[in-house]
């Protein structure tokens, strides 16, 4: 039961309420406390002071008739002692518990003084006046009954709080159910994205931080949603490319078998079996890479060194793809030093000049510049292949993703050493664009800081 939400919220609005009527009665009693006194004290010394003067002015017998009649009696209790200890009372003390009088305060306004108590707390007042009569000095003693100052505040304070507490039970209430309801569309929503349906929409405009809420929920539901799309293209993806291979293994291996073949067919299926063995070891490399650089467990060891320098020497490490196809290079590098990950950046040149030689023409020419300003140094390297088409230039970064399909045979790869360009550049804080014309070439642009927010 505790459980629901809906009864936490009552009930905690209900223990605030009356815990704080509680709390609010007693605190505006003490605050009171002197100025309620105060007025009672005034009220019964006033009467008291008329009933001195009537006893003290008309004979006894009229006093005692005149004072048995009067109205205030019903507020007050009247008590008037002899010296010996004998009293006359006036008034419904018969109805309540009155105050002892004591002897010293007894012997106190014989003697002429006056007495003045407030025995039981707010408004309930002992008041002891001398009476001088021929017979001799008597004791009056005057005690409040019902005080009303004291009345009243006690039944506005119950009324109050009754109210208090119904007024506000209703309103919490109705008020829980619109708390709740966008939580509980909020825990169903949760279960329906569990079980794999992400086409959840919660509808709900408020703009408090329930509603920050839910615009957050809906944000992380957008996001698994493609998270989801992506883990199933990587599947699809790495499915794929893992088929291709196993598939010219386990074919090539079968025809290896057959007795017939010559010296040389066999040396050329081996060769294949080898080379497509290197292949899917290649993309397993990739793969843990990029799982490593994508989580950023692979921490970047930060050296300052000759960018120029990097790039010049991976060119000339390059040179038995690019010569073989009398591909040239045409360089406008300046002298700049940046501090990065001297190998993580070394493969960033590699998968680039890597690509703009593989889909580079014979003869063709791969142009590599660089401008620096105060912060940043900038890398354009273009090669003059056959392009990469404008839908595709989006998604080229992406893992396994291979711009020229019709071409994927022709063109090794797995589709993944830009996707590792990209999340090594991103680690550096730096940044990578591509422009394109099918047929025109290809210019990567990559940006990156000459020295670290770490070291600045």
């Amino acid at each position: 039961m505790m459980r629901s939400l809906y009864i936490r919220v009552v009930l905690t609005f209900l223990v605030s309420v009356i815990a704080g009527t509680v709390i609010s009665f007693f605190m505006s009693t003490w605050i009171f406390e002197d100025q309620l006194n105060e007025n009672a004290h005034i009220n019964i010394r006033n009467f008291g002071q008329d009933v001195v003067q009537i006893y003290e002015t008309l004979p006894p017998e009229e006093a005692e008739s005149f004072v048995s009649g009067m109205k205030q009696l019903d507020s007050y209790y009247i008590r008037i002692y002899e010296a010996t200890g004998q009293f006359q009372s006036y008034g419904k003390g018969n109805q309540h518990k009155s105050v002892a009088v004591t002897k010293e305060q007894l012997k106190k306004v014989i003697d002429g003084g006056v007495v003045q108590d407030t025995p039981n707390g707010i408004a309930t007042v002992l008041l002891g006046l001398p009476i001088k009569t021929d017979m001799g000095t008597k004791a009056m003693f005057l005690e409040t009954l019902s005080p009303p100052a004291a009345s009243f505040v006690a039944k506005w304070a119950l009324i109050f709080a009754t109210s208090s507490l119904i007024t506000g039970s209703l309103l919490i209430l109705v008020a829980s159910i619109f708390l709740v309801r966008p939580i509980k569309k909020l825990t169903k929503a949760t279960k329906r994205i569990a079980a794999g349906d992400f086409s959840v929409k919660l509808n709900i405009k408020q703009t408090s931080e329930l509603g920050t809420l839910a615009r957050s929920f809906e944000e992380m539901m957008h996001d698994l949603q493609h998270l989801e799309q992506m883990r199933r293209e990587f599947v699809t993806n790495v499915s794929h490319e893992v088929q291709s291979p196993l598939t010219s293994i386990s074919g090539y291996a079968q025809a290896i078998k057959q007795v017939n073949l010559t010296d040389h067919e066999r040396s050329r299926y081996l060769d294949i079996i080898i080379s497509e063995a290197k292949r899917m070891s290649k993309m397993s490399d990739n793969l843990l890479k990029l799982s490593m650089l994508e989580s950023q467990s692979q921490q970047l060891r930060l050296l300052t060194f000759s960018l120029d320098e990097q790039i010049r020497r991976v060119i000339v490490a390059l040179q038995p793809q690019w010569s073989a196809r009398n591909i040239h290079f045409e360089l406008d590098l300046e002298d700049v030093k940046v501090m990065a990950d001297h190998d993580q950046l070394n493969q960033v040149w590699t998968n680039i000049l890597s690509n703009g030689i593989k889909f580079s023409e014979d003869g063709g020419v791969i142009t590599v510049s660089m401008i620096r300003d105060i912060k940043n140094v900038t890398v354009h390297i273009s090669d003059t292949g056959i392009g990469i088409p404008l839908k595709d230039q989006k998604r080229i970064f992406e893992r396994f993703f291979k711009a020229d399909r019709s071409h994927s045979r022709k063109y090794d790869g797995s589709g993944m050493g830009l996707a590792i360009v990209k999340q090594i550049i991103s680690l550096h804080q730096g940044d990578i664009q591509v422009e394109s014309e099918p047929g025109q070439g290809t210019t990567f642009i990559v940006t990156l800081p000459i020295s670290t927010p770490s070291d600045s």
